[in-house]
Parts: structure tokens; sequence; C-alpha cells
């Protein structure tokens, strides 16, 4: 058995399913458009730059779930994957994946992106294992605004993806081949140490890196 992990947002979406969802409550006029919208597309610059905090992002993110109780969340995460996601699952990543577990790969999606964004997500992928930043939750399901633990962005995915495989008894040296598919520069650290790093629909600075080190790249989409 091999290991297949995937990044999320631009490497099996062509979208940012973080980004996409603040948009979304502005569209569903749950969120002060003008404010919310500032500094939802400042904190993505920042990603895309490689210059975000991913704490003070996850702040501002999680701090916008915990304003709402459980119930409604889930009412509007529903209509963010009919509306947004589901439209954008394309047969060629479905593909990618099946390529995987036909193979019978331990296949795990690695994002940044919070857990309650991206476990419905996960599960219409038909991947099992999550690793994604974690909200704190309280006794009745409601998300309290504070992140557990530490942020899974850039070295972070590295720490979670090994601490993930010890609650499972292995370590990355356990498989012949590691795969990580990822779109961003910000994940070098985790594609460094898998035997097969995929530069996946990569950006600019991905791609140079990738040319450099030898590494292949794959385009499922452009867009």
């Amino acid at each position: 058995m091999n290991l297949a992990l995937f990044d999320l947002d631009h490497t099996l979406l062509p979208i940012d399913s973080d980004h996409e969802w603040g948009e979304f409550l502005v569209r569903a006029g749950v969120v002060d458009a003008a404010q919310f919208t500032l500094r939802n597309n400042a904190f993505f610059a920042q990603y895309q730059a490689g210059t975000l905090d991913p704490v003070e992002y996850l702040e501002f993110s999680l701090g916008n779930l915990a304003r709402f109780p459980r119930s409604r969340l889930d009412e509007l995460h529903a209509q963010f994957m009919l509306e947004v996601v589901l439209p954008a699952i394309r047969p060629e990543v479905l593909a990618l994946l099946k390529q995987h577990q036909d193979a019978g790969d331990l296949i795990a999606i690695v994002t940044a992106t919070n857990q309650f964004v991206t476990k419905p997500i996960a599960a219409a992928l038909g991947v099992e294992h999550l690793i994604a930043a974690m909200p704190e939750y309280d006794a009745d399901g409601n998300v309290t605004g504070k992140l557990v633990g530490t942020p899974t962005l850039g070295a972070g995915k590295l720490t979670h993806t090994h601490a993930w495989l010890e609650k499972l008894g292995k370590t990355l040296g356990d498989f012949e081949r590691t795969y990580f598919y990822s779109d961003s520069h910000n994940d070098i650290p985790l594609l460094s140490v898998v035997t097969h790093p995929v530069a996946t629909n990569p950006n600019a600075a991905l791609s140079a890196h990738a040319s450099l080190h030898g590494w292949p790249s794959l385009h499922l989409f452009n867009d």
C-alpha cells in the first residue's frame, strides 16, 4: 500500500474553498459585506504571496463561524455545497482519486482550510481521511472561534501529517511510495519529504521550484 496526499484548494478544486465560503456568506447576507470582503480578500492575497499569518487568519474565519448556532451553520454549508462546491468538482479530479483508490492506497486530504468547511467537501470527493485546521467546538457542537492545536499551513502540514500517521501506527518511511499533490509553494515542506511530489496546477513559484528539482507537473485545470 502506498500513501497519496492531496492539497484541496486549487489542487482538487479549481477554487479556494475558504475564500469562496467567505464570499458565499456575503452573498447570503449574513455578514457585513463591505468589511468582510475587504478582510477576506486581503487574507487571500497574503496567502497567495506566502505572507499569511495563519493564526490571525484562522481567528478571523473561526470567529465568523462562532457567530452562528451549529444548526444555522449546517444549513448554510449545505447550501454552499450545492451552489459552489459540487458544481466545481471535475471528472479529472475524481479519476485521479479513483486511480489511487483502485490501487489500494491510503489517501488523505491535507489542507490549511478549517475542518468545518472542508469535511463535507472531502466526503463529496470520496476521501475518508482529512487533515485540516481544527476548530474548537463546545458541548453542543457550536464553533467557539478558537483553534485547536497549530495551523495546517506550510510546515504545519508536515507536522500534522506525521501526527496523523503516528495515530495509525505508521510513518512516511513505511510506504514504498508517498505522493503529495499540491498547487502551492506554501506546501514545499511536505512536497520535499515525499518520494513522489507532484506540482498540480502549480502557481508560478511552485512551478519554478518543481522545474529546478525535477518534479513532475500535472495540470488538471488551469482556471
